[in-house]
């Protein structure tokens, strides 16, 4: 016998405390599982049965515009009247996993999708959401905030215009998706205040998360089975859940929830500090987004003619660490739609930088990365002029 007094003979399933095992390890782990997703639908004022478990944020997008596509083709099977294709609306600056989801359905002629533009600040006038609404529009998707440049977008007010559309006409379509993955930490996650159907979350941009991701489906919503192999998470997402990722998650969304308006106040001081700082030291820099509707946390710049990927090599040189555009693109060669959304005179190989501050960054590293970045301009000038 062992020393924990267990023999554990169950070493074909796919972990040892696998979730959906019935022997007494698995309903142990079944139990963490049930009280992780009870954790998360108190942060979104949400049941825990609207909780669906994922890898990320790139598959609770896509489980959110795929599933809500083929539950309405499978809802018109019998129906040899329909002929038109779901309409979806979106906007420009989305993640790509929505994006690129919306152009596959697309191209598949799944679905047709109308891509609405933001204003030159980065947020898109919800007036042109109400517009562009059809008959056979079954989904709006609008991310809470933009992952390049930090624009908060107006989702309560979406929301409001969606819900006078549905109550006008009195049908159920569209629902309403938001990829709010920036925003944990930062901004209002209660679904209810929000006024949303579906909502993607990752732990990736959360501090001390683990590798997991949340889709919020409302329960009224039909959502199709976009994969096969398993009955996990309502049978929507199966495979046997990554449990230990999925605890760090729950528990760090949390406590990202709770500390968020300290840290709000602290963040934003110090992005305003960091952007009075930037336009001082030179008039060519272009502060990318609104100045006041942005994550408290983001700074986005374009300096016209040079490269943005550059001044990220320059200022790594120097030990200080930025990024030029979404990381789910960064090993493209293209530059960044984002930043081309923006403007029209905009050079989408030039882009942007990003900065993103967090709770430890001090007045001293914003000086010294405006001094830093000063000399790397004066430099670079030279040569791209």
């Amino acid at each position: 016998m062992s020393k924990s007094n267990k023999i554990y003979l169950d070493s074909a399933a796919s972990v040892e405390a696998n979730p959906s095992s019935i022997h007494s390890v698995g309903v142990g782990a079944k139990t963490k599982l049930e009280n992780s997703r009870r954790e998360v639908a108190r942060v979104l004022g949400a049941r825990p049965e609207e909780i669906i478990f994922t890898s990320g944020d790139t598959e609770s997008n896509n489980l959110a515009l795929q599933g809500v596509v083929w539950a309405w083709h499978e809802s018109k099977k019998e129906d040899k009247k329909e002929k038109k294709l779901p309409h979806i609306i979106t906007t420009n600056i989305e993640h790509p996993s929505v994006l690129e989801t919306c152009r596959m359905l697309q191209d598949r002629n799944l679905a047709q999708v109308s891509i609405i533009g933001v204003e030159e600040n980065g947020i898109i006038d919800f007036k042109k959401i109400k517009k562009a609404i059809r008959e056979n529009t079954i989904l709006v998707s609008v991310m809470y905030a933009n992952n390049e440049i930090g624009t908060i977008q107006p989702i309560r007010e979406i929301a409001k215009e969606i819900r006078h559309y549905k109550k006008t006409k009195q049908t159920t379509f569209p629902f309403f998706h938001t990829d709010a993955v920036q925003v944990a930490g930062y901004l209002d996650l209660d679904v209810a205040r929000l006024g949303v159907d579906l909502l993607s979350l990752s732990g990736a941009k959360i501090k001390e998360s683990g590798w997991a991701g949340v889709l919020f489906k409302r329960k009224s919503i039909p959502l199709a089975k976009v994969y096969a192999g398993g009955d996990q998470e309502m049978g929507l997402r199966p495979g046997t859940e990554n449990l230990a990722e999925i605890i760090k998650f729950s528990r760090a969304l949390r406590r990202a929830q709770k500390i968020i308006r300290k840290e709000i106040e602290i963040l934003t001081r110090q992005r305003d500090y960091f952007i009075k700082k930037l336009l001082k030291m030179s008039p060519d820099i272009i502060i990318n987004g609104d100045l006041e509707n942005r994550l408290p946390n983001n700074v986005n710049i374009t300096v016209p003619k040079i490269p943005s990927d550059l001044l990220v090599i320059e200022l790594s040189a120097k030990g200080i660490m930025v990024s030029s555009r979404s990381a789910c693109k960064s090993s493209t060669a293209k530059g960044s739609y984002v930043i081309s959304a923006l403007r029209k005179d905009a050079n989408p190989e030039i882009g942007g930088v990003r900065f993103s501050l967090n709770k430890n960054t001090t007045k001293d590293d914003i000086d010294y990365t405006i001094n830093i970045l000063s000399q790397i301009l004066k430099k670079l000038k030279k040569w791209y002029n």
